[in-house]
Protein backbone atom coordinates (compact mmCIF):
# COMPACT_ATOMS: atom_id res chain seq x y z
CA UNK A 1 0.00 0.00 0.00
CA UNK A 2 1.17 3.16 -1.09
CA UNK A 3 2.16 5.58 1.74
CA UNK A 4 1.83 9.36 1.96
CA UNK A 5 5.01 11.31 1.60
CA UNK A 6 5.93 13.34 4.31
CA UNK A 7 7.93 15.90 3.61
CA UNK A 8 10.61 17.70 6.41
CA UNK A 9 8.01 19.73 7.92
CA UNK A 10 8.72 23.09 9.72
CA UNK A 11 9.20 22.11 13.52
CA UNK A 12 6.52 23.46 16.28
CA UNK A 13 8.36 26.30 16.88
CA UNK A 14 7.37 27.36 13.23
CA UNK A 15 3.80 25.11 12.77
CA UNK A 16 1.99 26.27 16.33
CA UNK A 17 1.91 29.96 15.47
CA UNK A 18 0.66 28.89 12.23
CA UNK A 19 -1.80 26.67 13.27
CA UNK A 20 -2.81 29.58 15.56
CA UNK A 21 -3.22 32.22 13.01
CA UNK A 22 -6.18 30.54 11.96
CA UNK A 23 -7.92 31.28 15.01
CA UNK A 24 -7.38 34.90 14.69
CA UNK A 25 -11.44 35.57 14.37
CA UNK A 26 -12.60 32.94 17.10
CA UNK A 27 -13.11 33.91 20.79
CA UNK A 28 -10.28 35.33 23.01
CA UNK A 29 -10.47 32.09 25.40
CA UNK A 30 -9.70 30.47 21.92
CA UNK A 31 -7.07 32.36 20.70
CA UNK A 32 -5.22 32.01 23.85
CA UNK A 33 -6.27 28.24 24.33
CA UNK A 34 -5.03 26.38 20.68
CA UNK A 35 -1.13 27.80 21.26
CA UNK A 36 -0.81 26.97 25.03
CA UNK A 37 -2.27 23.65 24.15
CA UNK A 38 -0.75 22.67 21.54
CA UNK A 39 2.56 24.16 23.19
CA UNK A 40 2.03 22.13 26.77
CA UNK A 41 0.60 18.95 25.88
CA UNK A 42 3.17 16.10 24.83
CA UNK A 43 0.51 14.65 22.48
CA UNK A 44 1.54 17.37 19.95
CA UNK A 45 5.30 16.11 19.20
CA UNK A 46 3.70 12.63 19.74
CA UNK A 47 1.39 12.96 17.10
CA UNK A 48 3.76 14.60 14.59
CA UNK A 49 6.47 12.29 14.94
CA UNK A 50 4.56 8.92 14.79
CA UNK A 51 3.29 10.39 11.28
CA UNK A 52 6.85 10.75 10.20
CA UNK A 53 7.99 7.90 11.26
CA UNK A 54 4.76 6.01 9.66
CA UNK A 55 4.97 7.91 6.36
CA UNK A 56 2.09 9.95 7.06
CA UNK A 57 -1.66 9.43 8.74
CA UNK A 58 -3.55 9.70 4.79
CA UNK A 59 -6.94 10.43 5.80
CA UNK A 60 -7.31 11.32 9.28
CA UNK A 61 -10.71 10.73 11.07
CA UNK A 62 -10.80 13.10 14.55
CA UNK A 63 -13.28 11.50 16.93
CA UNK A 64 -13.51 14.46 19.34
CA UNK A 65 -12.00 17.10 17.87
CA UNK A 66 -12.73 20.16 19.96
CA UNK A 67 -12.05 23.20 17.96
CA UNK A 68 -9.60 21.07 15.44
CA UNK A 69 -5.98 22.06 16.50
CA UNK A 70 -4.36 18.35 15.53
CA UNK A 71 -6.03 18.21 12.75
CA UNK A 72 -4.82 21.42 11.45
CA UNK A 73 -1.41 20.52 12.63
CA UNK A 74 -1.00 17.69 10.72
CA UNK A 75 -2.51 19.37 7.65
CA UNK A 76 0.08 21.80 7.74
CA UNK A 77 2.95 19.71 8.41
CA UNK A 78 2.05 17.42 5.56
CA UNK A 79 1.08 14.32 8.28
CA UNK A 80 -2.00 14.56 7.16
CA UNK A 81 -3.73 14.60 3.44
CA UNK A 82 -7.52 15.14 4.85
CA UNK A 83 -9.38 15.42 8.39
CA UNK A 84 -12.66 14.44 9.46
CA UNK A 85 -13.37 16.00 12.89
CA UNK A 86 -16.41 14.89 14.87
CA UNK A 87 -17.61 16.47 18.24
CA UNK A 88 -20.49 16.85 20.28
CA UNK A 89 -19.73 21.09 21.14
CA UNK A 90 -21.15 22.82 17.97
CA UNK A 91 -19.41 25.92 19.31
CA UNK A 92 -15.96 23.99 18.64
CA UNK A 93 -16.81 22.78 15.53
CA UNK A 94 -18.26 26.26 14.44
CA UNK A 95 -14.59 27.51 15.20
CA UNK A 96 -12.90 24.28 13.55
CA UNK A 97 -14.62 25.13 10.40
CA UNK A 98 -13.39 28.98 10.20
CA UNK A 99 -9.96 27.83 10.95
CA UNK A 100 -9.70 25.06 8.59
CA UNK A 101 -10.77 26.77 5.86
CA UNK A 102 -9.38 26.50 2.76
CA UNK A 103 -7.31 23.22 3.83
CA UNK A 104 -9.08 19.67 2.94
CA UNK A 105 -10.73 19.04 6.42
CA UNK A 106 -14.42 19.45 7.10
CA UNK A 107 -15.76 18.79 10.69
CA UNK A 108 -19.54 18.46 11.75
CA UNK A 109 -21.45 18.19 15.04
CA UNK A 110 -22.08 14.41 16.62
CA UNK A 111 -22.53 12.53 19.95
CA UNK A 112 -20.14 9.40 19.51
CA UNK A 113 -22.13 7.54 21.25
CA UNK A 114 -24.21 7.27 18.39
CA UNK A 115 -22.79 8.38 15.44
CA UNK A 116 -20.95 6.12 12.94
CA UNK A 117 -17.48 5.99 12.84
CA UNK A 118 -16.53 7.46 9.59
CA UNK A 119 -14.08 5.32 6.90
CA UNK A 120 -10.31 6.79 7.33
CA UNK A 121 -6.94 5.68 6.93
CA UNK A 122 -6.06 6.89 10.65
CA UNK A 123 -8.40 7.06 13.79
CA UNK A 124 -7.35 9.43 16.12
CA UNK A 125 -8.54 9.85 19.44
CA UNK A 126 -7.14 12.12 22.18
CA UNK A 127 -8.65 12.18 26.09
CA UNK A 128 -12.24 11.45 24.91
CA UNK A 129 -13.02 7.81 25.69
CA UNK A 130 -12.63 7.88 29.31
CA UNK A 131 -15.42 10.79 28.89
CA UNK A 132 -17.87 8.57 27.29
CA UNK A 133 -20.38 6.65 29.01
CA UNK A 134 -19.32 3.16 30.16
CA UNK A 135 -21.78 1.69 27.37
CA UNK A 136 -20.91 3.37 24.65
CA UNK A 137 -17.21 3.15 25.32
CA UNK A 138 -16.41 -1.04 23.43
CA UNK A 139 -19.09 0.24 20.68
CA UNK A 140 -17.06 2.93 19.81
CA UNK A 141 -14.01 1.20 19.95
CA UNK A 142 -15.62 -1.64 17.82
CA UNK A 143 -16.49 1.33 15.06
CA UNK A 144 -13.11 2.73 15.31
CA UNK A 145 -11.63 -1.04 14.32
CA UNK A 146 -14.06 -1.35 11.52
CA UNK A 147 -13.58 2.16 10.23
CA UNK A 148 -9.85 2.67 10.26
CA UNK A 149 -7.79 1.44 6.79
CA UNK A 150 -4.12 1.50 8.58
CA UNK A 151 -4.27 2.49 12.07
CA UNK A 152 -5.97 3.78 15.26
CA UNK A 153 -4.02 6.20 17.51
CA UNK A 154 -5.55 7.06 21.05
CA UNK A 155 -4.62 9.17 23.55
CA UNK A 156 -5.65 7.37 26.70
CA UNK A 157 -6.16 7.97 30.08
CA UNK A 158 -4.76 4.56 31.88
CA UNK A 159 -6.13 3.65 35.07
CA UNK A 160 -3.65 1.40 36.68
CA UNK A 161 -0.52 4.19 36.83
CA UNK A 162 -0.67 4.23 40.82
CA UNK A 163 -0.66 7.61 41.94
CA UNK A 164 -0.38 9.36 38.01
CA UNK A 165 -3.96 7.65 38.26
CA UNK A 166 -5.41 8.63 41.63
CA UNK A 167 -3.74 12.35 41.09
CA UNK A 168 -5.80 12.22 37.03
CA UNK A 169 -8.89 10.75 38.75
CA UNK A 170 -9.05 13.37 41.63
CA UNK A 171 -8.64 16.52 39.09
CA UNK A 172 -10.82 15.28 36.39
CA UNK A 173 -13.83 15.02 39.07
CA UNK A 174 -12.81 18.48 40.57
CA UNK A 175 -12.96 19.93 37.51
CA UNK A 176 -16.24 18.22 36.95
CA UNK A 177 -17.59 19.12 39.95
CA UNK A 178 -16.84 23.28 40.10
CA UNK A 179 -17.68 23.38 36.27
CA UNK A 180 -20.93 21.34 37.03
CA UNK A 181 -20.88 19.96 33.65
CA UNK A 182 -21.92 16.13 35.00
CA UNK A 183 -19.55 14.37 32.52
CA UNK A 184 -18.42 11.04 33.60
CA UNK A 185 -15.04 9.85 34.63
CA UNK A 186 -14.88 6.34 33.80
CA UNK A 187 -11.63 5.44 31.83
CA UNK A 188 -11.41 1.53 30.39
CA UNK A 189 -8.12 -0.28 30.98
CA UNK A 190 -5.54 0.14 28.71
CA UNK A 191 -5.12 -3.90 28.04
CA UNK A 192 -9.06 -3.97 27.58
CA UNK A 193 -8.73 -1.54 25.06
CA UNK A 194 -5.47 -2.89 23.28
CA UNK A 195 -6.96 -6.64 23.48
CA UNK A 196 -9.79 -5.56 22.02
CA UNK A 197 -8.23 -4.05 19.09
CA UNK A 198 -6.00 -7.15 18.59
CA UNK A 199 -9.14 -9.37 18.33
CA UNK A 200 -10.02 -6.88 15.47
CA UNK A 201 -6.47 -7.67 13.67
CA UNK A 202 -4.81 -4.75 14.55
CA UNK A 203 -0.65 -5.12 16.32
CA UNK A 204 -0.73 -2.60 19.23
CA UNK A 205 1.70 -0.78 21.42
CA UNK A 206 1.11 1.39 24.10
CA UNK A 207 3.90 3.99 25.14
CA UNK A 208 3.93 6.85 28.24
CA UNK A 209 2.37 10.03 26.79
CA UNK A 210 2.65 12.23 29.91
CA UNK A 211 6.27 14.38 29.63
CA UNK A 212 5.87 17.01 31.77
CA UNK A 213 2.97 16.41 33.61
CA UNK A 214 2.08 14.57 36.52
CA UNK A 215 -0.78 12.47 34.49
CA UNK A 216 -1.24 9.39 33.51
CA UNK A 217 -1.75 9.33 29.82
CA UNK A 218 -0.89 6.63 27.61
CA UNK A 219 -0.37 6.84 23.52
CA UNK A 220 -1.97 3.63 21.85
CA UNK A 221 -1.27 3.01 18.49
CA UNK A 222 -2.55 -0.22 16.54
CA UNK A 223 -1.73 -0.94 13.07
CA UNK A 224 -3.87 -2.79 10.82
CA UNK A 225 -1.85 -6.45 10.32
Amino acid sequence: MQRDAVPDSPDLHTLIPAVAARYAGASRFTREFVPSKLRRDPATAALLGLARRTGGFGHVVDLGCGRGQFGILLLLAGGASRVTGLDLDARKIAEARAAAEGLPAGFAAADLARAEVPEGDTMLMADVLYQLPAGAQVPVLEGMARAARRRVVMRLFDPDRGWRSALGLAMERAGRAIRRDGAAVQPMPVAEVAALFGRAGFRCTVAPCWAGTPLPNVLLVAERG
